[in-house]
């Protein structure tokens, strides 16, 4: 055939299905520099053309938001649409396109307003996901929890998929645990893929690890854990005088490593080196650092910056905020003051104007008062007397408050199960 650099091929002229000039004509179609959309778009219309999926292809690529628009209401009413159809001309993510998906599919089966047909849903799913407008989260999540068939509900987990990082983030993770345990197995599992690929998506997928899965999910949930490695973990803590390091911590680190198969190691501000970083990083990864530490005093405000540059020289490092400022952290600190009749915390002094506000705030959240308690002898001899109910220690392990006042304020946090099972749970979920 002789190319024509400029003029235009008129759907006229279009070779029939079979013949061997087709396949050239529509090459020379598809690289052709301008192309007039309004015969083609009227000829499908009309009739004049059938949209064969190889003359799709040819003109996809000019199909603009009205064009594509346009070929899908054309196609909705056809007595018999070709569910191949609509995919075949949606490239674009275009508002107008966006809105007529989510006004199709906004009716599930056994709903009064008219429904979308099985065969028209499985096709029009996945591409209101790839529009990737959040308000078309509800939509799917309504088609992935109602009962339809599976062909419908496995249609909408692709369009979840094609707009992955479009939705809310925590509807989406609730969602696609429930679907971890569902009764179609490549459902569940396609939930256990998308968990994986979402940012620590670790987090995402350990907690279905204690649930009951099908032996095909239950596997490729391990493959996918065993694919997304923990990082190195450092704990910053205070230690006791001379850098020993409490039984009760040992035992949390020790579990932890086992949990998350990465090393687990500690830095006590009491220490005079660093553990060696030969022993707790791995090449490739980042580092995780998690301040054990209860309130913001000079450790926090001071040693810690220093802590973390001097990691940041050999890794990239990921900081979370120190222990006492984790929301969670105070809601269970609340609960465990409200098993005591006067419900008292007991802290070593600070300094600095960000201690003020910090216990006010501790105060207003767990209803406790905070009382300022030097670790001298005389000191503590004097509280042991005048103490006149249990007291709760900020104390995450033992040091001389808790060994001096045993009787008086008990174990020390870590040693309590509320705290060790939400310190386990917590850093084993982290990347």
């Amino acid at each position: 055939m002789t190319p024509l650099a400029s003029a235009q091929l008129p759907p006229i002229h279009l070779p029939s299905t079979g013949s061997p000039a087709r396949w050239p004509w529509l090459q020379q179609l598809r690289g052709q520099g301008e192309l007039h959309l309004e015969p083609w778009l009227t000829a499908i219309e009309t009739g004049a053309v059938e949209p064969q999926a190889d003359l799709l292809a040819a003109l996809a690529e000019r199909f603009d938001g009205p064009a594509q628009l346009r070929l899908l209401r054309w196609w909705r009413h056809q007595p018999s649409p070709d569910p191949a159809f609509p995919a075949q001309v949606v490239r674009h993510r275009d508002a107008a396109t966006a809105a007529w998906l989510l006004d199709q599919l906004a009716s599930l089966p056994g709903a009064q307003a008219p429904a979308c047909p099985e065969a028209v849903a499985v096709a029009l799913l996945p591409l209101l996901g790839h529009q990737r407008q959040r308000q078309a989260w509800a939509v799917l999540e309504a088609w992935l929890r109602a009962p339809v068939s599976r062909a419908q509900r496995r249609a909408a987990l692709e369009g979840v998929a094609l707009g992955l990082p479009a939705w809310p983030r925590a509807a989406l993770v609730g969602c696609l645990s429930a679907l971890a345990t569902d009764l179609d197995a490549q459902l569940a599992s396609t939930a256990v893929d998308l968990l994986a690929r979402l940012p620590d998506g670790r987090s995402a997928l350990l907690p279905l690890a204690g649930r009951a899965l099908d032996p095909q999910v239950a596997q490729r949930l391990q493959r996918r854990l065993r694919a997304t490695p923990a990082q190195p973990l450092l704990l910053v803590v205070h230690g006791r005088s001379g850098g020993d390091l409490p039984a009760a911590l040992q035992a949390l680190a020790a579990e932890l490593e086992q949990r998350r198969g990465a090393p687990v190691r500690f830095q006590l501000l009491t220490a005079a080196e660093p553990p060696p970083a030969a022993q707790l990083l791995r090449h490739g990864q980042a580092l995780t650092l998690v301040p054990l530490l209860l309130l913001p005093g000079g450790h926090v405000r001071h040693d810690l910056p220093a802590i973390v540059r001097h990691w940041q020289r050999q890794t990239r490092v990921r900081r979370l905020p120190f222990l006492g400022a984790w929301p969670i952290w105070q809601l269970a600190l609340a609960a465990e003051l409200a098993l005591l009749p006067q419900p008292l915390l007991l802290h070593h002094p600070l300094e600095g104007a960000v201690a003020p506000r910090y216990l006010a705030t501790l105060e207003r959240r767990t209803g406790a008062r905070c009382l300022a308690t030097p670790y001298s002898a005389e000191h503590l001899a004097e509280l042991q007397l005048t103490l006149t109910a249990p007291a709760l220690p900020l104390a995450l392990a033992a040091n001389r408050l808790t060994d001096s006042l045993a009787a008086r304020v008990g174990s020390p946090l870590l040693e309590r199960p509320r705290f060790r099972q939400l310190l386990l749970e917590e850093l084993e979920a982290l990347p």
